[in-house]
């Protein structure tokens, strides 16, 4: 990773020496060669209500995201960690940025625009102390189906741009269910440049999966079971990394759960069973005025807000079988809102390809520039950049798993899924590769390597192979001695 990274920086740096003449390339190379050394840009996306803001807001722990339809879920606005809050306006003519007054209102982050209109903001920037954005830099995005043409169209100019790389490292894609219109907005985020990676760079979320099942108790067990099911699917596999079922408000609400919250779930949970089955009936039931068990109408209202009916009848049914405070019932609520397998998702197939994505990008700037803005002393740069992408096992290994999930590359099914564990599509980690248990001694871990080094060469020499399924075992070998390599150091 760190010889990579070397590569690419010096590649960079010979292209802002190439083109030192060419003030546009050259502003756009300095651009990138800067953004190889900052956080990883996750955007996250989806069509309007799919909950991209709550499911930001539950990543970092703070509601620093807009989530009602006001001014600001219409724009790109980006947040990075800093040492004090700041918002700042980037116009989108080009002109000088300005700052932005910022206020809390009911515990959320408030921005005004300060008059200007949506249409002339190109991004917001917001800087915000917080231990979640020092990895990852988090952009949220406008819905892209929105019925605002403009809107839509600020957010397909991010993610898809016509001629350049998109600003985003990795993308979270959020929906309610699978439909044709998701299917056709990853397609056409499936680029085909220097990796054809776009499905080790995007994952999607089932981001409201509490109402997949109508608010049951056990409505996050039928959502896994359809992110299970989608994950099968083949047209699906060839877009996207995996598929991770998340209650983001659930989730959200764990990660800010207060005491006085706590206290009044438990007068909830402290009801009779007959008087509690009739007020979890619905929210109409729970939040009806002439409700008389429970807590006061006022504090039953933010209650469903903030919990939601599943997240109510979750709480309730936790507490009545052995949570005993509030930081418990948060801890449980964070379990079985899916957040953590969503960061341990985050954690395996974006952190740790965190420089192979980088370098992607700033691969594609390179490439993009070298195509639109020819030089005579450009050529030595040009085979620079085909010399990285030849020599580097990283970006085979991207290439085979996403000809692997688009079928290009046709293996039986139980060979394709050990290639694609071996290559690292479930994680980096050498026990993810060998389909281990994390804390595997090192000595298993090797005598399953070799295991697996030993049938990938017998794979890579049979005669019955195909030219391509003999390439892709020989790309498996390597990473089987990447691992042995790894192993030995």
């Amino acid at each position: 990773m760190t010889r990579l990274r070397d590569d690419v920086r010096t590649a960079l740096q010979h292209g802002v020496a190439v083109y030192r003449d060419r003030p546009a390339s050259l502003r756009w190379l300095q651009h990138h060669l800067d953004r190889l050394d900052e956080p990883l840009r996750l955007a996250l996306a989806g069509k309007v209500k799919a909950g991209k803001s709550t499911l930001l807001n539950a990543l970092v722990g703070e509601a620093i995201a807009a989530t009602d339809a006001g001014e600001c879920t219409r724009v790109v606005t980006w947040y990075v960690d800093g040492h004090a809050p700041s918002v700042t306006l980037h116009p989108r003519d080009g002109g000088p940025s300005r700052q932005l007054q910022i206020k809390r209102v009911d515990g959320a982050l408030d921005i005004d625009l300060d008059g200007t209109r949506v249409e002339q903001v190109d991004r917001l920037m917001v800087t915000w102390p917080s231990a979640g954005l020092r990895t990852t830099t988090l952009i949220d995005t406008p819905g892209i189906a929105s019925m605002s043409l403009d809107t839509a169209d600020r957010a397909s100019r991010f993610l898809t741009p016509d001629d350049a790389p998109t600003a985003a490292d990795a993308v979270l894609y959020l929906m309610r269910h699978l439909h044709a219109g998701d299917v056709r907005f990853l397609e056409s985020f499936h680029d085909r440049g220097v990796a054809r990676a776009a499905p080790v760079n995007t994952i999607a979320v089932l981001s409201r999966a509490d109402e997949i099942g109508a608010g049951r108790v056990d409505a996050l067990m039928s959502a896994r079971r359809i992110a299970a099911r989608y994950r099968a699917d083949d047209t699906l596999r060839g877009l996207c990394q995996t598929v991770v079922a998340v209650a983001g408000l659930l989730a959200f609400t764990a990660r800010t759960l207060r005491q006085d919250e706590y206290t009044a779930l438990a007068a909830i949970a402290a009801l009779s069973q007959d008087e509690l089955d009739l007020l979890l009936l619905s929210a109409d039931r729970f939040t009806h005025p002439d409700e008389t068990v429970g807590p006061p109408l006022e504090v039953r209202r933010a209650l469903l807000d903030r919990f939601g009916v599943f997240g109510l009848r979750l709480s309730v049914s936790l507490l009545r079988t052995g949570c005993r405070d509030a930081p418990t019932l948060a801890d449980q609520l964070v379990a079985r809102s899916g957040l953590v397998e969503l960061r341990e998702v985050l954690a395996t197939q974006f952190s740790e390809r965190r420089d192979v994505l980088k370098a992607r990008s700033a691969l594609i700037a390179l490439e993009r520039v070298l195509t639109v803005d020819p030089q005579p002393g450009a050529a030595p740069l040009a085979a620079e950049v085909e010399r990285i992408l030849a020599a580097t096992h990283d970006f085979a290994e991207l290439r085979l798993l996403s000809d692997l999930r688009w079928r290009v590359v046709k293996l039986p099914r139980e060979q394709a899924e050990e290639a694609e564990r071996l290559l690292g599509g479930q994680g980096s980690a050498a026990a993810q590769r060998l389909g281990m248990d994390v804390g595997t001694e090192p000595p298993d871990l090797r005598e399953a390597a070799l295991a697996a080094l030993r049938t990938w060469r017998r794979r890579a020499e049979s005669p019955m192979a195909g030219r391509a399924q003999a390439d892709a075992a020989r790309t498996v070998v390597r990473s089987c001695e990447g691992v042995l390599a790894g192993l030995r150091s």
